[in-house]
C-alpha cells in the first residue's frame, strides 16, 4: 500500500512538471524547481527519471552571469505526442504537438468537396501519414470541428451543410480498432484516444491555458466564422453542459424571428453577425462563403458597406453583453472573424456592448480581448486537450510500463 502511494506521488510530480513545461515552454530546472516548491536534488531526480523514461529531456540554458548553470527542460525527441487535426469551413489541417504543446502543421488542403465522407477520408489519411511519421510515439489523436460536438459524435453540422456523421470513420482509417485504450481513464491503457471537439470550444481552452485569459478564473470566449460559437471557460476548462455540447452561443435567440437558421430554429444570433448577414443589409444573396465574403466586404470602403458592417458590429456587441449579463465572466476574448469587425467600427461595438449591459456591470464591465492564439486558437485547444490525456498520471504510468525491459 505505501508503495503504491509513492508511486502514485511520483506520477502526480512528474504530470505536474509537464503541466508547468506546456505552461512555460523553455523553462529551466531551476524555474521549474522553484514554481513547483521542489529542492534542487528533487527536482534533479525527477527529470533523471523522465528523461530515462523519454517524457523529458535536457539542454544547457544560456549562461546568464554568476551561479551554478541550470538547464532547459524540453520535450524527449522519442517522447510521447499527439496528433492534431483542424477540420474547418474551406479547409482541414494537421499537425503534432508533443508534451511542451507547441503545434507543427504537418499538412493542409483547401476542400474540393463537401460531400463527408471524402471530407474525412482526406483528413483521416493525413492522421495515418503524422502516426507513420512518428511510430510508437503518438497517444492520442485530437480533432476540432466546425459542428454541435455531444458524447464524442459531431451531432449537427449545419453550416457545412452535413447530416450528422459519426467521426469514427477517422478511427477505421488510421486502423485504431482494438487499441483505444481503457475506457474509464482513456490514455491508461497504453492506446491511443480518439478526441473530438467543437473548434470555438477548443480556441476558448488555448486562449484560457496559454493565451490573454490565462490566470482568468472564468472567461467567455466567442469565434466568429460562419455564425458564432465559443465557451465559457472555468479555470482552464469548458463548461460542456450535460452531453458536452455546451457553448453553441450562436443559435440563442438574439436575431430576427423571421429568419430559419440552417440548425432549424428561428431568430439565431448566427445569422446576424457573419457573412450572411452582410449580404442581407446589403439586398445581395447569401454568399457561398461567408467566410471570404466578411473579408471582401471590410475591405470595401462605401457607403453601403460601411453600414452593414456598423450593424452587424452592433448585434455582435450586443449579443456578448447578453452573455455577459449570464455568466459574469472576468473577461472576454474574441477570435476569428470578431476581431477585424469590431476593428472596422469599435465605437458602434463599445455603444452596443456597453447599453446591453445591467447596470451594475458598467463602471467596470469585462474587458473585451483579441485572442492571442488568431488563427490557431482551436489547433492549441486541440493540442492541449489531447495532452491532457497523454501526460494524466495513468497515461504517464502506461508510457512507463512499456518502457521498461520485459
Amino acid at each position: 500500500m505505501a508503495r503504491d502511494r509513492s508511486e502514485r506521488a511520483r506520477w502526480r510530480s512528474a504530470a505536474d512538471l509537464l503541466a508547468l513545461v506546456r505552461r512555460e515552454p523553455g523553462i529551466t530546472r531551476a524555474e521549474a524547481a522553484q514554481r513547483l516548491d521542489l529542492s534542487t536534488g528533487s527536482a534533479t531526480e525527477i527529470t533523471a527519471r523522465m528523461r530515462e523514461l523519454c517524457l523529458l529531456d535536457e539542454a544547457p540554458a544560456p549562461a546568464s552571469g554568476r551561479g551554478r548553470p541550470t538547464t532547459l527542460l524540453r520535450p524527449h525527441p522519442r517522447g510521447p505526442m499527439v496528433v492534431v487535426a483542424d477540420l474547418r469551413q474551406e479547409d482541414w489541417r494537421c499537425a503534432v504537438a508533443a508534451v511542451d504543446g507547441q503545434v507543427r502543421i504537418l499538412e493542409s488542403a483547401r476542400h474540393d468537396t463537401r460531400d463527408p465522407r471524402l471530407v474525412l477520408g482526406r483528413l483521416g489519411q493525413a492522421v495515418e501519414r503524422a502516426r507513420r511519421r512518428f511510430p510508437d510515439r503518438v497517444r492520442a489523436i485530437s480533432v476540432a470541428v466546425p459542428g454541435v460536438v455531444s458524447g464524442g459524435r459531431l451531432v449537427q453540422a449545419a453550416t457545412l451543410d452535413w447530416s450528422p456523421e459519426d467521426l469514427a470513420d477517422l478511427t477505421d482509417l488510421v486502423d485504431l480498432a482494438g487499441n483505444s485504450g481503457d475506457a474509464d481513464e482513456p490514455g491508461g491503457g497504453g492506446g491511443v484516444s480518439l478526441l473530438v471537439g467543437n473548434d470555438a470550444t477548443l480556441a476558448g481552452v488555448a486562449e484560457a491555458r496559454t493565451g490573454c485569459a490565462a490566470g482568468a478564473g472564468t472567461a467567455l470566449h466567442l469565434l466568429v466564422e460562419v455564425g458564432i460559437g465559443g465557451a465559457l471557460i472555468h479555470d482552464g476548462r469548458p463548461v460542456p453542459g450535460q452531453g458536452g455540447a455546451g457553448g453553441e452561443f450562436g443559435h440563442l435567440p438574439f436575431g430576427d424571428r423571421s429568419l430559419r437558421c440552417p440548425c432549424g430554429a428561428r431568430g439565431c444570433w448566427d445569422l446576424e453577425v457573419d457573412g450572411r448577414a452582410l449580404a442581407r443589409h446589403l439586398g445581395e444573396p447569401p454568399p457561398a462563403d461567408p467566410r471570404t465574403f466578411t473579408r471582401t466586404v471590410l475591405d470595401r470602403t462605401d457607403a453601403a458597406a460601411r453600414r452593414a458592417v456598423g450593424s452587424v458590429v452592433a448585434a455582435l456587441g450586443s449579443g456578448i453583453a447578453g452573455l455577459v449579463n449570464a455568466h459574469d465572466p472576468e473577461l472576454v476574448t474574441l477570435g476569428g472573424l470578431a476581431v477585424p469587425l469590431r476593428a472596422a467600427n469599435p465605437t458602434a461595438f463599445d455603444a452596443a456592448y456597453t447599453d446591453g449591459l445591467m447596470t451594475f456591470l458598467r463602471a467596470r464591465p469585462p474587458a473585451v480581448l483579441d485572442a492571442r492564439h488568431g488563427d490557431a486558437g482551436a489547433l492549441n485547444g486541440a493540442a492541449a486537450v489531447g495532452l491532457d490525456q497523454v501526460t494524466g498520471e495513468s497515461a504517464l504510468a502506461a508510457w512507463a510500463r512499456e518502457r521498461r525491459p520485459r
